[in-house]
């Protein structure tokens, strides 16, 4: 349990936010736009179910697509669920 409340090491935030400067780059998209998709996704999915959001991982990358229409975007997320039981969810 202790892990939950532990902070970062300065190494450990300057290697995440190269991660997000990066994906960013590749996608012509600004790394607070990218923190702003990557809070929003953590905030909804943690109405259905419990996510560990501080190690979570969004990539951005690009591949040709099956119509032949060039490389499209793909956004690939990496979120450790830490409980899937159905959380109390506003109706």
């Amino acid at each position: 349990m202790r892990h939950f409340f532990r902070r970062k090491s300065s190494c450990q935030i300057a290697k995440d936010r190269l991660k997000i400067l990066l994906i960013s780059d590749r996608v012509n998209c600004s790394p607070e736009i990218m923190e702003l998709i990557k809070t929003d996704i953590a905030k909804v999915l943690s109405k259905y179910m419990k996510i560990d959001s501080e190690n979570m991982e969004i990539q951005i990358n690009t591949k040709g697509s099956k119509s032949g229409r060039g490389k499209m975007p793909s956004l690939y997320a990496n979120i450790p669920i830490m409980d899937v039981s159905a959380q109390d969810v506003a109706k």
